[in-house]
Parts: structure tokens; sequence; C-alpha cells
């Protein structure tokens, strides 16, 4: 037995089944050993930011760490985008990156880079492999860490002689710790503050957005008369029919800034204090009221479902509170020209229950989210980390990590276009995914940025840098050239009608959708 042969029965025996790659030479040993050591299930991705965005949505989906492969720094490199994301989601994901031989570094070979000061940024653990002998213990460490509460990301650099040379272990991960509970005084500090009189929330993150925690949450806003927020970027939020219905913080600085004020006392479970995406002139950083008083009750690496639990106990909050509980709403198709609330209608009336949608559809999706809270129960992921052309992977690998499971990604033109290439691995891998284009020929988002900084006529030269017009990509024909079949859609009759055939056929679909 090799290293690189140890190190995928050490994966395979603690339950880490599946890997992304986007292999190159240093990694053939790996590759090798799957020919020799049955179960590892590898999807090839045509770039590195599609194999790490992938494991991203996996995890998410799964709450199971995915294993990428990845190609010396430059490939590591490729893949630094969805990692953040992944990152400031809080996904465990261990990432195997080839490396040179130990002795060959000496030469400064054209792909020799600093691999761990590029892992570091985007990694909370970094290890490059000493010895052939020491690589399974290696890979259990990096399990342990993806596993952790919080979950984190690894990072196991792979030098070729570690790989080649010999070894004779499988190791094996010890359980995760069981997540710490609330502090005492945080919960009685909370309980004070809910009980207190006035306007209070529950600003919710994390895992606080499943469905059983978020239960939680609506049986003490009926004790309590508290609102509940969420904040605005979130790695997954269970919503729909039957599910408590929370309000997410808006994008837009000012529009986050209102929905905040009056809140005297915020109650933070699973999230931190909000912040503006950027800095503007004269405007606030921080979205809480100076006059607020904040208290944390859980952070990401406790028991936050347990948290609210205690909350709810320790207020003795009723069960059964309807009127916090999303109604399934059944809309006729709308018809005519393209609209946000129309594609949001269109969006209620035909998404199957248990959907999961990958959000990236920014500049016109911000209104869809209130709009489509009575559609059947489903899952809606939003990019954390806000670095673009996270959706088509992700996409990637929550269909992966739930094969009964519809997937529904609602994309901008340009947003997509940085990982294109997932499309080949979705038509490869015959996944069930609709991908929605919504085409509106521009980083149109910018347009808002320009006006936020008191730009309101921006000259031919901006507007040439956010324009996606001369020439026009063409979605349909791009699909079709990764293998995907595809549609175009001019009006909302159209787009229920390709969404109709995406959401029912086998195997991905896209609809480019033009606005």
């Amino acid at each position: 037995m090799n290293g690189a042969e140890s190190l995928v029965k050490t994966l395979l025996a603690n339950g880490a089944d599946l890997c992304f790659a986007n292999p190159g030479t240093s990694e053939m040993h790996f590759i090798a050993a799957l020919d020799k050591i049955a179960g590892m299930r590898c999807v090839l991705t045509l770039f590195e930011g599609v194999a790490t965005g992938a494991a991203d949505g996996y995890f998410r989906v799964r709450q199971t760490p995915a294993t990428t492969l990845l190609h010396l720094s430059p490939g590591l490199a490729n893949g630094l985008s969805n990692l953040h994301n992944a990152k400031k989601a809080g996904s465990g994901i261990v990432n195997i990156v080839g490396e040179h031989a130990s002795f060959h570094l000496q030469h400064d070979a054209p792909l020799t880079g600093d691999t761990e000061g590029v892992a570091w940024p985007m990694s909370h653990w970094v290890r490059t492999a000493q010895s052939s002998a020491a690589v399974a213990h290696d890979a259990a460490d990096a399990l342990a860490v993806a596993r952790a509460t919080p979950h984190g990301i690894a990072t196991l650099i792979l030098p070729a002689d570690a790989s080649w040379g010999p070894a004779t272990e499988v190791a094996c991960v010890a359980d995760a710790a069981a997540p710490q509970a609330a502090d005492a005084q945080a919960l009685q500090a909370a309980t004070v503050a809910l009980l207190s009189g006035g306007d209070a929330a529950l600003l919710l993150g994390g895992q606080a957005l499943r469905s059983k925690a978020l239960d939680w949450a609506g049986r003490i806003a009926a004790r309590t008369g508290c609102k509940l927020l969420c904040e605005g970027h979130n790695a997954l939020l269970q919503r729909g029919a039957g599910r408590v219905r929370v309000e997410r913080l808006p994008h837009d600085v000012a529009r986050a800034y209102e929905t905040m004020q009056g809140i005297t006392r915020l109650v933070l479970v699973g999230a931190k204090i909000p912040v503006a995406f950027f800095a503007y002139p004269n405007q606030p950083s921080l979205l809480v009221p100076t006059e607020c008083e904040v208290i944390a009750l859980a952070n990401a690496g406790q028991d936050v479902e347990g948290a609210l639990e205690a909350l709810a106990r320790e207020l003795d909050a009723p069960a059964g509170c309807t009127q916090f509980v999303a109604q399934r709403e059944r809309p006729g198709l709308p018809h005519g020209k393209i609209t946000p609330q129309g594609i949001a209608a269109t969006l209620v009336a035909l998404i199957p229950e248990q959907t999961i949608v990958v959000d990236e559809s920014i500049s016109v999706g911000h209104r869809f989210f209130p709009l489509t809270g009575g559609a059947a129960p489903h899952d809606w992921l939003n990019s954390v980390g806000a670095s673009l052309g996270y959706a088509l992977p992700v996409a990637i690998g929550a269909a992966i990590a739930a094969p009964d499971r519809r997937v529904l990604a609602l994309v901008g033109d340009g947003s997509a276009m940085y990982t294109l290439q997932a499309l080949w691995t979705m038509a490869r891998e015959a996944l069930n995914i609709t991908v929605v284009i919504l085409a509106n020929r521009s980083y149109n988002v910018l347009r808002g940025e320009l006006n936020k900084i008191g730009v309101s006529d921006p000259g031919p030269t901006a507007l040439g840098m956010l324009s996606l017009s001369g020439p026009e990509l063409d979605w349909v024909a791009l699909a079709r050239g990764h293998g995907v079949p595809a549609g175009r859609a001019h009006d909302l009759g159209e787009l229920a009608r390709e969404m109709q055939r995406g959401l029912s056929g086998e195997g991905p679909y896209l609809i480019e959708l033009l606005i």
C-alpha cells in the first residue's frame, strides 16, 4: 500500500466517499488508487472553482464533508473564491492538494508555488504531509476539523513522494464532540430582554434556520411578541408552507437599517451583528441602532437549536403558534411581460415540494424572497460570502447530496459566467437541476452601487464596464455546447412552459429568461 492508497482507504473508512476533482500530474497516484479501491465517487469538474463550490453545496444539504482534489498552488488558487463562500457559510470541506515531490521543490519548477500560503486565507487548518507513513493520520486530522462544530475547511497538501512512498496504516477519526450548550447567563439575559417590553427581535442564522429550530423561534415569538429576523445571506433556510416565516434582512443598507429601526433589544442566535456589505459616505457600517442592546445567546460553534429550545422552555412558550407559520399559496400562473413579481408567482405555482433553491439572482432576485414564502416547503440557499460564481457549482453539490429532490438555480447572467463549466458536470452526472439564467445583459447590481456613491448619470465609459452586450451572451447555445438542453423565455407564459419542462424531466435543463 502506498500513501495515496492509505489516504483513499482512510477517507472511505470514515464515511468520506465523495470527491470533486480537477486533478493534475502530482495527483496521479490518488487517481490510480481509485481503480484499486472501490467505493469512492469521484466527480470531475472542468474548473477548480466548480469543485470547491460543489463541495460547499454538498455539505449545506447533507451536513457531511466532501473532499476536493486540486492540483498544486495554482489549482488551489482557482478554487479560492468558492472556498471563501464555503468558509463564510460554515461548510466542512477537506481539500487534498497535490504538491511536487519534496526533493523537487528546491529546483523551482514552473508550477512551484507557496501552496500553504495560498491555502491559509480560506482554510481553518493546513498541513503538508511529511511522509507517506503519516498520510493516513493527516487525513484523519483533516476530517476531524471538517466535522467539528463549528465546521472547518481543512487543506491537506500531499507531496508526490508522500503519495508513492510506502504506507501501512488506515486511520480512524474520533467522534466529534457535541456542540457546547448556551451559557446560562446568556440564556437568562435573553429571557429578561424578551420579557422587558418594547420592541425586541431574534436574529437567526446558521442552524437556527432549520425547521426544528424555527419551530422553537415561532413559539418564542408567540410568547413575547418579538420580531423574527434572519441574516440576509445565510447558508440554508428551510421555508415555505407549514414552516415558521422569518423576515430576511435586506441587502440594501438603507432598507436594512430601516428594518432594524425601533428594535431596542436584539438576541443573536447563530448569527452575527449585522453589518453593511460595503462602506458608503454618511451611512453606518453596523446596521444595529446605537441604542439597541445586543445579547448573544448562541454562536455558530454552539448548540443553536438547543439554545432556542431552552429559551422557549424558560419563557414557557406555547406550542401550536400557527400565526407564525406560512400558509400554502396556490396562485394561477401569471402571463404577460417579465416582472420580479411575475417570476415569484411562477415559482410559487410550480416548484415541487422539497425543492432546493440556489439563489444568486442578485439585482432582480432580491424581490423574489418575500413573495415566495407560501410556496411548497423548500430549502433556500444564499451566497453567504457573496463572491460571484457560487450558484451553479453549489447546485451540483446539492443535487448529489439529495438525488431524490429537485434543484432550481436562479442565477444572473454575469454571475453564471464565472463558473460556466459547471454545466458540463451537470450533464455528465445527469443531475436533476433546472437553471434559470436571469439575462439582463449587464452587471446590473453595480448600477445601483454607482447611485449609492452619488453617480446618478454615468457616462459611456462607466456604462461600458457594466454592460454584457456587444456581443450578447447566448445562453441557449452555451448550455447546449456543454451538453445541457436549453430553452429561452421572453415572457411569463414562456417561463412557465420552460420551467415545467425542466422540473418534470430527467437531467439538467437551462432556461434563458430575457429581462
